[in-house]
């Protein structure tokens, strides 16, 4: 019989990594705590190591979808500025809005 590939959640990760930077038990005693290989515990805390500042707001790169988006709303916000300054015009030469504003 096959044994089944098991998947731990981020939080379960992150438990067991800083377990691993305590120092207080050997690999050998995380691995059977824990029930997952010594080897798995070295990554995880390899992993939690080096992307630790992004806990505190480091440098984080914006997926493609949130790049689109800012740039669809920098256009809108060029399109309703422009639009603004086109209908303030309007309303000045109508004299319906002071110019000195």
């Amino acid at each position: 019989m096959k044994k089944l590939r098991r998947n731990h959640n981020p939080a379960f990760k992150a438990k067991v990594a800083l377990a691993a930077l305590k120092g207080d038990k050997t690999l050998a005693e995380l691995a059977k705590q824990f029930e997952v290989h010594p080897n798995q515990i070295t990554q995880w805390k390899t992993e939690l190591v080096a992307n630790a500042e992004l806990v505190y707001g480091g440098d984080t790169k914006p997926s493609e979808a949130q790049l689109a988006r800012e740039k669809e709303l920098q256009a809108k916000i060029g399109e309703i500025t422009m639009e603004n300054d086109f209908l303030e015009r309007a309303l000045i030469k109508a004299g319906l809005l002071s110019a000195k504003r």
